[in-house]
């Protein structure tokens, strides 16, 4: 059984969904004009991934303790993982990220992944950059990408 909410964000409106497992997706749901502030979340998971996300962007939390339910290839977890593991306030380049996971080459396939991350912010493909410093695409628009990285204090252009 799927739970979803919605959480007003300080970067837009974010739908976050949960199963049994875990939380499975947070997606940006900007043309949605419900706010947790004004849907009662009982989903005691989700609680507690708002919970989380609020101290995020209140600039007191820099990881996440939530249960994920990730489902993707073998190359994707791989990626996903290599992303959990970029320190809070740090950037790492796409070359950077495929040669973590054993894949020098795999730069490409690396921004394949990262575009394919189900769940964004709790898993921080936003700290991955191009190799020259600038950013690069993100589901939710660069401008989202900035504002997260200046939550995390990371100067970009």
């Amino acid at each position: 059984m799927l739970h979803i909410c919605y959480y007003d964000s300080p970067i837009g409106m974010l739908r976050i969904v949960a199963n049994e497992r875990g939380i499975a997706k947070v997606q940006f749901a900007f043309d949605v004009k419900e706010s947790i502030h004004t849907v009662e979340v009982k989903n005691p998971l989700l609680k507690e991934a708002v919970r989380q996300l609020v101290d995020y962007f209140a600039g007191v939390r820099q990881v996440f303790s939530l249960p994920l339910d990730l489902q993707g290839t073998g190359f994707q977890m791989r990626t996903w993982n290599a992303l959990r593991d970029i320190p809070y306030g740090e950037t790492r380049t796409y070359k950077q990220i495929a040669e973590a996971i054993d894949c020098p080459k795999g730069c490409r396939a690396v921004g394949l992944a990262n575009n394919r991350n189900p769940i964004p912010i709790i898993i921080p493909c936003h700290r991955v950059i191009g190799a020259n410093g600038d950013l690069t695409g993100y589901a939710g628009g660069l401008e989202v990408k900035k504002r997260l990285l200046a939550v995390e204090s990371i100067k970009c252009e």
